[in-house]
């Protein structure tokens, strides 16, 4: 259609809308209708020039025989974002919901997609469909609507689901909305009996997406059987992409714990152990994309207690070995799964007990051990997780020592990735807990030392300086060694046990401690600088004197204030402090303990001053 034919159709419409006569009006809107369809863009702009969405307000009447080739057009020019905010500055809006009142099918396609192209990504639109209340009758048709499996009404479904996607895609506040009108149990059940329709099972999956990102939406979902609806299209699914789609629907909602146990019961372990197993050797990016989809999903669905529980099945379910036999994979994302799932597993002692005792730890060490040299630092941390997981239970520690796990552990102290050093430094620790000899031999590892006092200044990764700080201070208490402390102190690991022991954490404060009174009972002579140097004294004044210093902090302080008396220079501060003031304060401390303490700290500071 040429230009000029256009602009005749549209002088006519101004002059035939005034008067109203049908049947010009009628020829002119399927002018415009070809024109849209020929070049959107272009005859959208001429439509906009020509001023003549002002007039289409007046053709909107719901007794007209033109009203769903105006709204059609309305449709059309708003696919371009430049015509959305003028069809609102023109007042379409209202006139386009009174149309949703019409028992007129083809009038309620017409007016949906209006709507709906109106609300793509536009703000003015969404706040002029939400201020004339049409979310709601949208709302209201759907679950007057979903019980009717007719070709014609599964289509006029599926502009009503786009329309409130558009509505409320990533807009919290409207999503909100839907939630509480009740959209969810609907839509589910609209899934459920129309899932031989694939627009419109297309539309409420992204419409599931969209409001599955909002927190609010979980608890309802988990009122109904979206997990069986989600499984039972999953199976049906032979298409990559259609599997995407509901993968994306499916994480979000996997992070409910209440879903995660529904999934787990409607088999979407077993969809996701096929997927791996079909694409574990795919070289194709789409397989690849889904062997991680999968595994990661299941790694989600293990990180509910009792979902994870379940597949455990006392160390015999199939899940849980068929999850083991991807740690000697030769797939890194496998591996990664693998190790992650045995760290979920690993939430219980029980569980720990029973994955050491059926020899879980050689095949970690194994994956360690190919992962040192081509190290990907992601089936690092993991397999160290699983480790350090299963370090807890003390029945554990010796024989996962005797396995060798602290020496491979040790192999990675090179590295120089914060999440590896994070997890290596937590494995070591839980493995020397209540292990002497453990301790007494990593302490005396100088090169282990020399790393953690270089870690504890870490200042850029709290983590990593926290728990140097903490298996620091764990090799001196649990080894209660001389060679131990020598080689700290040696190390010039002191001074960060000091600045540890004012951490605002009360469990690192009182270790420090505890670590700090050994170093003066074992080999005061040798750390007498480093505590001056690390102004300790006064440390322990400020412990004291501090209100909300916990008992536990006030006795330790007290037990190595006695401890350092023994050295002149150190005895010459605490006499400089006036500590004998705070002490004697401490005397009527409703903890026993802490009282009986200052007494017996009192006696220690009058006696030798």
């Amino acid at each position: 259609m040429s230009p000029n034919n256009l602009s005749d159709a549209l002088e006519k419409l101004k002059l035939a809308s005034t008067d109203s006569a049908t049947d010009s009006v009628e020829s002119c809107l399927d002018c415009l209708l070809k024109a849209l369809a020929n070049n959107n863009t272009e005859a959208s702009v001429k439509i906009q020039e020509m001023g003549i969405l002002p007039l289409l307000p007046t053709l909107l009447s719901p007794q007209s025989s033109c009203t769903p080739k105006v709204a059609n057009i309305i449709a059309e020019l708003a696919k371009n974002e430049f015509m959305r905010s003028p069809c609102v500055g023109a007042g379409l809006i209202p006139p386009l919901i009174q149309l949703l009142h019409s028992a007129n099918q083809e009038v309620l396609l017409q007016t949906g997609r209006a709507l709906g192209n109106i609300c793509y990504d536009s703000h003015e639109g969404r706040s002029a469909v939400d201020l004339a209340g049409g979310a709601q009758i949208v709302a209201e048709h759907i679950k007057s609507l979903f019980q009717n499996t007719e070709p014609e009404n599964e289509k006029l479904l599926t502009v009503f689901c786009g329309m409130l996607m558009n509505y409320s895609n990533d807009n919290d506040s409207l999503q909100a909305q839907l939630i509480n009108m009740g959209v969810i149990p609907t839509l589910v059940k609209l899934l459920g009996i129309h899932s031989h329709n694939t627009a419109l099972t297309e539309m409420c999956l992204i419409a599931f997406g969209n409001l599955a990102e909002l927190e609010s939406s979980k608890e309802q979902f988990a009122s109904t059987n979206i997990a069986e609806e989600l499984v039972r299209l999953f199976q049906k699914q032979s298409e990559h992409e259609k599997k995407e789609m509901i993968f994306e629907v499916l994480a979000p909602l996997a992070e409910n714990d209440v879903i995660k146990l529904q999934l787990v019961e409607a088999g979407l372990v077993e969809c996701l152990l096929e997927v791996v197993a079909q694409t574990v050797d795919g070289e194709r990016e789409e397989d690849i994309a889904q062997l991680k989809t999968a595994s990661d999903l299941m790694v989600l669905l293990l990180l509910g207690d009792e979902s994870m529980q379940k597949l455990f099945e006392g160390g015999k379910g199939s899940v849980f070995q068929r999850v083991l036999s991807w740690i000697p994979s030769h797939n890194h994302q496998l591996q990664l799964a693998g190790a992650l799932a045995i760290a979920n597993f690993a939430r219980n002692d029980g569980n720990c007990i029973h994955m050491v005792d059926t020899g879980i730890v050689q095949k970690l060490l194994k994956l360690l051990d190919r992962h040192v040299e081509e190290g990907n630092v992601t089936v690092q941390h993991a397999a160290l997780s699983a480790l350090r997981n299963l370090a807890i239970p003390v029945v554990n520690k010796s024989k996962m020592l005797s396995a060798g796990v602290a020496d491979v552990v040790l192999r990675f102290l090179q590295s120089e990735m914060p999440p590896v050093q994070f997890k290596l430094l937590g494995t070591l620790r839980m493995l020397i807990d209540t292990q002497a000899e453990a301790a007494d031999q990593l302490g005396t590892n100088g090169k282990l030392v020399e790393r953690l006092v270089e870690w504890c200044e870490a200042k850029d990764h709290a983590g990593v300086m926290g728990e140097s700080n903490r298996l620091l201070s764990a090799l001196i208490r649990h080894s209660k060694s001389k060679e131990v402390v020598r080689a700290v102190i040696h190390g010039g690991g002191v001074k960060h046990l000091v600045t540890m022991a004012t951490s605002e954490h009360m469990i690192m404060q009182n270790e420090a401690l505890v670590a700090l009174g050994l170093i003066a009972a074992l080999d005061l002579g040798k750390t007498e600088k480093d505590f001056v140097g690390a102004n300790l004294v006064s440390v322990l004044h400020k412990l004291l004197s501090d209100e909300r210093s916990a008992p536990e902090i006030k006795y330790n302080s007290m037990i190595l204030i006695c401890a350092v008396m023994g050295s002149e220079p150190l005895h010459k501060e605490v006499q400089s402090l006036a500590f004998i003031d705070v002490v004697s304060k401490l005397r009527a401390h409703e903890n026993k303990m802490v009282s009986h303490q200052a007494s017996l700290t009192e006696q220690r500071l009058t006696a030798q001053s």
